[in-house]
């Protein structure tokens, strides 16, 4: 018997490259729509945040939009979500661009700093280096690249502190990292919350390959 297609929410919020993740997901096998309705994004089987821009800027959307809820919730019940760039940022706690400083949607602990690094931004393909049991990255070698478009991200991991009853409170999350100058958090996969600040869907075959592991992650 044939499965039912995964049914995925890309959440309007105003921010993100709504029609290319909105392609790249049902490409990969989703019954996908682009939608900022509350209703939806919390019943769907999947829900993708994407994000581009300032971190600020994004952050101050999504709470507007009310995503920042939705998100909240469909965790609380284990419903998956994945961020994308800086739909992976707002997950942090925390980001810090010029002086300034923003509240995240604190998923997880960390802060969004500028890297370090002799050119910014970051733009174009780099490798990753997934963990041991990574479900992301599965079957996907180990020296494909993947797309980035960044001058920000999440320099180390803070596992102290993590509030009670947070996503993945009881267990660490799998982490992938990249270099780019210095080492940054490329995806982040922690129960239901997963999250790349790479672009899969401009990432060609590697992009695809990842975004088709995560439906098999939903189903």
């Amino acid at each position: 018997m044939t499965r039912a297609a995964p049914k995925v929410v890309v959440l309007d919020y105003g921010s993100g490259n709504l029609r290319s993740a909105l392609r790249a997901v049902q490409r990969a096998g989703a019954d996908a729509v682009v939608t900022s309705d509350r209703g939806p994004a919390l019943r769907a089987d999947g829900l993708v945040v994407p994000g581009v821009g300032a971190f600020a800027a994004c952050a101050s959307a999504l709470r507007a939009a009310g995503g920042d809820e939705v998100i909240a919730r469909r965790l609380a019940a284990g419903a998956p979500v994945l961020g994308i760039c800086v739909g992976m940022q707002v997950l942090f706690a925390e980001g810090r661009e010029r002086g300034a400083r923003a509240r995240g949607c604190r998923v997880w602990p960390g802060v969004v700093d500028r890297l370090n690094a002799p050119v910014l931004p970051h733009m174009g393909w780099n490798t990753v280096r997934p963990p041991a049991g990574s479900r992301l990255f599965a079957g996907i070698g180990p020296g494909e690249r993947f797309y980035f478009v960044h001058s920000y991200a999440v320099r180390s991991w803070e596992r102290a502190g993590r509030p009670a009853g947070a996503v993945g409170a009881g267990a660490a999350p799998l982490l992938t990292w990249a270099i780019h100058g210095e080492p940054f958090v490329a995806a982040v996969e922690d129960g239901p919350a997963c999250a790349t600040q790479f672009h899969p869907e401009k990432s060609g075959d590697a992009g695809a390959a990842l975004l088709a592991n995560w439906l098999e992650l939903i189903r």
